[in-house]
């Protein structure tokens, strides 16, 4: 057996990785806070959304990781090549926009967790909580810290065991999602759009992208595909099922969490959550301590993982455009600059508590804005993916691109929705 064949034997734990990451680092803060306000405010009416976005957030992910790892240079890498200036500068400018809002909210949202479980000021632990995650990003090896991210993803199944500590009414929760209810007021296009957002991010799209080429460049046995095709099927393969059980992961979690709070916090006339932390305040009476610490921890696990993701695929993304060494195998001095923009990424969203935001408000229009920004960038990467030029024989099959187009107008067509029911 040669060695690329053995890497294909290798057990399921170990060919979980970028998919798995970017799954995960999905649930953030701010995708709690988003889930956790769909459940208090509409019960079970919208857990139908993540069995909806699953396929969808499925393929424009896989269509990310694919051009990583077949063109061994990330998105924004792809594009300076291959696009005019302007155009790179604008996706990446709207990137690092969204990304560092949604880091200032999930730190915020950490701390405020952190309060809530022990005391004390909460600014002074969102600056605990930034400088620990830019710490370990930036002095752990790559080998290291990529396995301490892929174990941080143990942190979700709080929100497992906290829907089995309340009391599930399951044919509710059966009919929630599979049987659709929608709406066509503004309040309910808002959400649909904060969901989606935070389901399908662009942060996701470049991180996932990036660090399937950075495994690549990272070991010595493997190759760009569209270099050494060869190699396609077992790493497309391996791409696939990581992506799958990743992006399965990622939607099971955030139901888990929209059925809890339904189940308790809305069937309890609770209906105005609007943070993380606030959620798992408001399930302290009704569910019990346990499934409140429950909930907090997993706010703050969360939290430790997607921060890091956030400010690397900001550093992945800038870097690519202005061609600095990158990556996270690179020593810190060998990259000054990449490791740089993560730190100073981190910094921000921690300066970012200290101004006159509403942090409440902040965590919802992440994800809207997410929402928002992702259709561009989603409209490019399907472009690229199709383009012989950038992806030689590996272009995009029909039923991927197909899916991957669905995933893009869904996404434009909720987005127009929202801005049309909110100015009528």
């Amino acid at each position: 057996m040669t060695e690329r064949a053995a890497r294909s034997t290798k057990p399921l734990l170990q060919i979980l990785g970028p998919g798995l990451i970017s799954g995960a680092s999905d649930d953030d803060p701010s995708g709690i806070a988003t889930y956790s306000q769909v459940g208090a405010q509409l019960g079970f009416g919208m857990s139908w959304i993540m069995l909806f976005s699953f396929p969808l957030m499925t393929a424009i992910q896989e269509v990310s990781a694919r051009i990583g790892r077949v063109t061994g240079e990330g998105i924004a890498g792809n594009m300076r090549r291959h696009y005019p200036p302007f155009l790179l500068h604008g996706v990446v400018g709207l990137l690092l926009i969204a990304n560092l809002i949604n880091l200032g909210a999930d730190l915020g949202a950490m701390a405020e967790a952190l309060t809530l479980l022990a005391g004390g000021p909460a600014f002074l632990y969102v600056v605990f909580f930034g400088g620990l995650c830019a710490g370990l990003e930036i002095f752990l090896s790559y080998r290291r810290y990529a396995g301490f991210l892929k174990w941080s993803t143990l942190a979700l199944f709080a929100y497992v065991a906290t829907a089995f500590v309340v009391d599930l009414p399951w044919s509710k929760v059966i009919a929630g999602t599979l049987l659709p209810t929608i709406r066509f007021d503004s309040s309910y296009i808002v959400a649909i759009v904060a969901v989606l957002g935070t389901t399908i991010s662009p942060y996701l799209f470049f991180w996932q992208s990036s660090l399937e080429a950075e495994d690549e460049s990272d070991d010595p046995l493997a190759q760009p595909l569209i270099d050494a095709p060869s190699q396609a099927p077992t790493e497309l393969r391996r791409i696939r099922i990581d992506t799958l059980l990743g992006m399965f992961f990622s939607n099971a979690i955030g139901w888990f969490i929209i059925v809890t709070v339904a189940a308790t916090l809305n069937a309890h006339g609770i209906t105005e959550i609007t943070t993380s932390a606030q959620a798992a305040e408001a399930l302290r009476p009704i569910a019990g301590r346990f499934a409140f610490a429950l909930f907090a921890l997993g706010i703050i696990g969360t939290g430790m993982l997607a921060v890091p993701v956030l400010a690397g695929s900001a550093a992945y993304a800038l870097a690519e455009a202005l061609q600095w060494p990158f990556g996270l195998a690179r020593r810190p001095m060998d990259a000054k600059a990449f490791y740089g923009t993560i730190a100073v990424a981190t910094l921000i969203g921690v300066v970012f508590n200290l101004l006159p935001f509403d942090p409440i408000k902040a965590l919802f229009w992440a994800a809207v804005l997410n929402g928002v920004v992702a259709v561009p960038i989603m409209v490019v990467t399907m472009l690229m993916a199709r383009q012989r030029e950038v992806m030689g024989e590996f272009v995009l099959g029909l039923p991927l691109a197909l899916l991957g187009w669905l995933a893009t107008a869904v996404m434009a067509a909720v987005a127009i929705a929202m801005f049309v029911t909110s100015s009528g």
